[in-house]
């Protein structure tokens, strides 16, 4: 299995001599592991269960979500969006000309 852009390759199964699969499902543990904390911070934990690092067949770690409901998807896609609106407001507070006007001389 291969998405659109070439990234995803079916999972490995049969491991080849010279392939870094232990890095590549490390990294993915590693942040499996982050998006997993995250997810008990938001009572959302158990909405994904099948939550699992894993490497594909060229070394390439993976994250699975598993099977999810609709629902936690819905609010995790909001979640999301949420903080990347609130990130992008906050850069633009940073470098809107009423932030960078200097206080008047007394």
């Amino acid at each position: 299995m291969t998405d659109r852009r070439g990234v995803v390759a079916k999972r490995a199964e049969d491991l080849l001599p010279g392939v870094p699969y232990v890095r590549g499902w490390n990294r993915a543990r590693r942040s499996a592991g982050t998006l997993a904390d995250q997810l008990v911070l938001l009572g959302l934990d158990s909405d994904f269960p099948g939550l699992m690092a894993d490497v594909n067949v060229f070394g390439d770690g993976l994250v699975q979500l598993g099977t999810v409901r609709p629902e936690a998807v819905e609010l995790l896609a909001k979640l999301i969006t949420t903080g990347l609106e609130t990130e992008l407001h906050g850069a633009a507070a940073e470098t809107s000309p009423a932030t960078q006007q200097k206080a008047p001389a007394a």
